[in-house]
């Protein structure tokens, strides 16, 4: 079956449109990865990467932890014909050797191809998954979507501007904190005095994020408070040392603090955990964490973002 006039016109440009793409990489708001993407493919409107016009075809960027990449290398060491199947294949990038792999499956009662490359990063691991129907195979090609991922090229730094910029509240005093890094595009941050590299944990840091579906009356409020205290990540023989009812901004919220060890070191460490619940919305959730020799000068600064955190608009 011939293409149509406007469809070949369309595979004659992404044909084309290879010698230009080192120069045009695009990154997605607040991540570190970027590539440039095919002619038709534009920002995608509800998740990082790019997307066509019709919202069939979608190219997913994200970042994993640094250690992902390192995995898979391991992995295909031990098992070099992959697994299931499934046989990854090696390309050279901007931004190093990646990995990717191709397999056919359904969305939905939809054919589609599906493509997934990961690639290393300065203190983490990019991630791309592409998508394509059957009806647009001709034009979205294996060899296209192939010179779309050797454009990726990753960046050292994204400004705190930028990403503070996606979040849906504004973010007014940083109290001094330096290392600012999207752990969700426009649902929650972290500002810390330490980084990936060396770990988090032996110094101040905050996560700022957005949370639904809380509960409206006051008991169940506390309850539900301790009960996420108590499940936060990363922090090991939790104890409750204080919960109580405060207003935060105007609203009502939670204060909830605990006593536990965190990290590979286990360095013992106090956590505040503040919850400003909004009524038939979501919910402002603050994590804050500091080793217990650096506690008072570090809630200080801890409170100082809290207060400083107001709605956009």
């Amino acid at each position: 079956m011939k293409l149509t006039r406007p469809l070949a016109a369309l595979a004659l440009l992404v044909a084309t449109a290879f010698p230009a793409l080192a120069a045009d990489a695009v990154y997605p708001p607040g991540l570190r990865l970027g590539m440039v993407p095919l002619v038709g493919l534009n920002t995608a409107k509800t998740f990082p990467g790019f997307e066509s016009e019709d919202g069939s075809v979608k190219v997913l960027i994200t970042e994993l932890p640094p250690a992902a990449y390192g995995e898979v290398v391991g992995a295909l060491s031990a098992n070099p014909n992959g697994s299931n199947g499934v046989k990854p294949d090696k390309i050279e990038t901007q931004a190093g050797l990646a990995y990717f792999t191709t397999e056919s499956g359904k969305a939905g009662t939809t054919l589609v191809k599906r493509y997934s490359m990961i690639v290393p990063g300065t203190g983490f691991s990019g991630y791309v998954a592409v998508q394509v129907p059957e009806n647009a195979s001709k034009i979205y090609t294996d060899e296209a979507v192939r010179q779309m991922f050797a454009t990726a090229v990753t960046r050292k730094e994204v400004s705190a501007d930028e990403q503070i910029g996606l979040m849906p509240f504004k973010i007014t005093d940083l109290a001094s904190f330096k290392d600012i890094r999207t752990l969700v595009p426009g649902a929650s941050i972290i500002l810390a005095d330490g980084n990936e590299s060396s770990g988090y944990e032996s110094k101040p840091f905050m996560i700022l994020g957005l949370i639904g579906a809380t509960p409206q009356q006051a008991d169940d409020r506390a309850r539900f408070a301790q009960e996420a205290a108590l499940q936060i990540p990363g922090v090991r023989e939790s104890r409750v040392t204080m919960s109580e009812p405060i207003r935060i901004n105007g609203q009502p919220g939670f204060e909830t603090r605990i006593d536990g060890v965190s990290g590979k070191d286990k360095t013992p460490v106090t956590v505040v955990q503040w919850i400003r619940f909004a009524s038939g919305g979501t919910s402002l959730r603050i994590i804050a964490s500091a080793p217990r020799d650096q506690w008072s000068d570090a809630f200080t600064r801890f409170r100082a973002v809290r207060d400083g955190i107001q709605p956009k608009g």
